[in-house]
């Protein structure tokens, strides 16, 4: 399961951030409206999000009226604005639920978990356009652009980047990649042949040293920085 948590308090985002990791959740942040923004443009796909309502730059009932025009992931507000006005709008905005701050932790957990138990199956944030590197992908069609000309990839080159796509700013292991991309029909992806499948996309989609679009983070794996 993965969670976005938008938060500009650091201390109470790195509390919950750890939290909610030793509960066995991965854990995507950001502490301004711009960040969770970029999160949310990125095609990336979060199961619940999080959102505090008072940010230095904008406010929550903004990210989540963003979400509501792509996706129906479950969304649940944390915010010290404990009145009837801001409960009533956050869930106006399209919120699934409110608690104010402060909260008990497992409090949360529960509030959660009994939001993805009414929601399963939702949460997928797939816009149709989505930036990689000074390419332009449309998930809808299957097409890449960079400017006008069309970058064209084979089937498993594709399916590669969609695994990069999903998994946006975390780190993969070679392994992970194999389990993700291994093909249904049958053909044999091995070690050797995901790094010849990793050279040609890189290749096609720009990725050089000065603009790196899949780093090499060394004895781990790959990430997605673009």
């Amino acid at each position: 399961m993965i969670v976005l948590i938008v938060e500009d308090d650091a201390m109470i985002l790195e509390g919950l951030k750890y939290s909610l990791m030793q509960e066995g959740y991965e854990v995507v942040t950001a502490g301004t409206m711009k960040e969770a923004m970029d999160r949310i443009h990125s095609g990336g796909h979060f199961d619940i999000c999080l959102l505090d309502i008072m940010l230095p730059d904008g406010n929550g009932y903004e990210i989540c009226r963003e979400i509501r025009k792509n996706s129906d992931v479950p969304i649940l507000f944390l915010t010290a604005c404990d009145d009837e006005v801001n409960t009533v709008m956050a869930l106006e905005q399209g919120a699934d639920d409110y608690i104010p701050k402060p909260f008990r932790i497992r409090e949360l957990l529960a509030r959660m978990k009994a939001i993805l138990r009414r929601t399963s199956g939702k949460g997928k944030i797939d816009n149709n356009i989505v930036t990689v590197g000074n390419n332009q992908v449309n998930l809808h069609t299957g097409k890449i652009y960079c400017g006008n000309d069309e970058i064209i990839l084979t089937a498993m080159e594709y399916k590669l980047l969609l695994v990069f796509l999903n998994h946006r700013g975390q780190t993969l292991s070679r392994k992970q990649i194999l389990e993700c991309i291994w093909d249904d029909v049958g053909d044999f992806v091995n070690d050797n042949t995901l790094s010849v499948y990793m050279k040609r996309l890189r290749k096609k989609l720009g990725d050089t040293e000065d603009n790196q679009i899949i780093k090499t983070v060394r004895g781990l794996g790959y990430r997605m920085e673009k």
